[in-house]
């Protein structure tokens, strides 16, 4: 959302424009690093490559307003006008929806490549291209009515000067109902296919070690590596995203908030700052896992079908 009533002292907006600051920089690093790899090796990693690009350009679009936000909450001030409002906020939902939808998205093929190999081998670049439209365009349609709802509006500050906001223009159980659908299926929903997808994919290899088809190469498998991958996506995603959400609707939903104004301001930088950083890091860390998995010769599409096929030969002894 927009900055935070009241003035305050400058300390803690300048310091919350560094730690954004430097968010920036390294998530751009990491998006644009991802970009360039998968350029690179686009036909090693066909299954995921339109997923990945997708993501990558999501949280590159995403991490692109932080400079927006760090000036206001400098200036205590919207300097950008009423188009500004429009395009900034709804930009901020579009592309923090797509990075949701691609990342549960690119679980979802994770676990059907593990536990449907052949299946995941006859979908086509076409699929993958559709259902990369599919997430943007769902994540637009829930994008509108903050385009429709959101408007520039003027205050006046204690010292008498004009202070400017970007403030919705429905009513406040309309505004309420609108984030409590976004918070339900945006990420409640994904955090929970997430988790179960994860939850069944940690089975499946704990699975694969106590029964491997290659005794030699299970042996060098890196089963805790990947269990701790596997919680840290999970955990991460609603370490970061819950909380925000959680304080935006506890605003809405709660008449009798006994927090003064700075204290309020200091938990909206807080959370802001967690929201932003889940997108500077995913592809720092995930991403590269993700990519290694994809173009390793441990992890082509031939040795997942190899072990499919031994655990449907193990059926038959």
């Amino acid at each position: 959302g927009g900055p935070p009533g009241g003035g305050g002292p400058l300390l803690i907006p300048s310091a919350f424009g560094t730690v954004l600051s430097v968010m920036y920089v390294a998530g751009v690093a990491g998006n644009v690093y991802t970009l360039v790899v998968m350029c690179h090796s686009a036909r090693c990693a066909a299954p995921m490559y339109s997923s990945i690009v997708s993501l990558a350009l999501a949280d590159l679009l995403y991490l692109s307003t932080i400079p927006f936000i760090v000036c206001t909450y400098l200036a205590q001030d919207w300097y950008f006008g009423d188009l500004g409002c429009r395009i900034l906020l709804s930009l901020d939902l579009l592309t923090m929806h797509a990075s949701i939808f691609t990342l549960t998205l690119m679980c979802t093929e994770r676990y059907l490549a593990v536990t449907r190999p052949l299946d995941t081998l006859k979908r086509s670049r076409g699929y993958r291209k559709v259902t990369a439209g599919a997430v943007w365009s769902v994540s637009l349609l829930l994008t509108l009515p903050m385009m429709l709802m959101v408007t520039l509006t003027e205050g006046s500050k204690a010292e008498g000067k004009v202070k400017r906001m970007c403030a919705p223009t429905w009513s406040v159980d309309a505004y309420r109902t609108y984030l409590t659908v976004l918070f339900s299926t945006s990420i409640m929903a994904p955090g929970i296919i997430i988790g179960f997808l994860y939850t069944r994919l940690a089975r499946t290899y704990l699975e694969s070690q106590r029964n491997p088809p290659h005794k030699e190469k299970s042996r060098r498998s890196p089963r805790q590596k990947v269990l701790i991958m596997i919680f840290s996506i999970v955990l991460v995603f609603w370490a970061c995203f819950l909380p925000f959400w959680i304080w935006q609707l506890v605003r809405l939903y709660s008449s009798s908030l006994q927090l003064t104004t700075q204290t309020q301001k200091c938990i909206n930088y807080l959370v802001t700052c967690m929201s932003y950083f889940n997108f500077s890091t995913q592809d720092d860390f995930n991403l590269p896992l993700i990519l290694s998995w994809s173009l390793s010769p441990q992890s082509t599409e031939f040795e997942k079908l190899k072990i499919y096929l031994g655990k449907e030969k193990r059926k038959f002894l």
